[in-house]
């Protein structure tokens, strides 16, 4: 009677295979569940990344329209002005063209025609100004490459060697980019300008120069 006990308690043979079956599947389930979590955290990464590159390309984008229309706006009119310029070359060499004698002894006419061409010149460059041009004026500067075009060079021991000496015309910037560099004549032999290093002119550019 024991033993039959003992026989059921085990159950037969069948049942605990049955058992061992039905354990398996469970346990299989258990790495069925893992795997598919495992996988599913692993897509929600590749998703989490994907969506940083998009904002982050977005981000990017948003910033260089913004500079894109900034640019357009600054300096749409860079052309335009710069045609101005000659203008207002030509106003300045016809006020500079009349000899100061001949300012005084020809009577008002004569005056009044020189102040009025100076009141042109100057109502152009102020609405240019309001555009955002800056004339550049380097006389006594120390020469800077990133402004100013050598013309020629002028002995003299008196001042320090690469500073503008004189302009031979104007330059002029628009925002923070040169519409026109200042065609200008620079001192040598002098002393160097300091501990920094002087910007070098570099060989004179005689196209411009007749040019000028």
């Amino acid at each position: 009677m024991a033993m039959s006990d003992q026989a059921r308690d085990e159950g037969t043979p069948e049942e605990m295979a049955a058992a061992e079956a039905q354990a398996d599947k469970i346990a299989g389930g258990l790495d069925g569940d893992y795997e598919a979590v495992v996988r599913l955290l692993k897509e929600n990464e590749e998703l989490k990344d994907r969506a940083l590159r998009a904002a982050a390309e977005m981000e990017n984008l948003r910033r260089r329209t913004a500079r894109d229309v900034q640019d357009a706006r600054a300096y749409s009119v860079a052309n335009f002005a710069r045609d101005m310029l000659a203008v207002s070359d030509n106003l300045r060499r016809a006020i500079e063209a009349v000899p100061e004698d001949a300012k005084t002894a020809d009577g008002a006419g004569l005056a009044g025609l020189i102040e009025g061409v100076e009141v042109t010149e100057r109502a152009m460059l102020s609405a240019l100004e309001r555009h955002g041009v800056r004339k550049l004026d380097p006389q006594g500067e120390k020469f800077d490459p990133n402004f100013h075009q050598a013309m020629f060079e002028v002995p003299n021991p008196a001042v320090p060697a690469n500073t503008v000496v004189q302009v031979v015309q104007s330059g002029y910037t628009i925002g923070d980019r040169v519409l026109r560099p200042a065609m200008v004549g620079v001192a040598k032999g002098g002393p160097k300008h300091g501990a920094d290093a002087p910007a070098e002119p570099g060989p004179v550019n005689e196209q411009a120069e007749k040019d000028a």
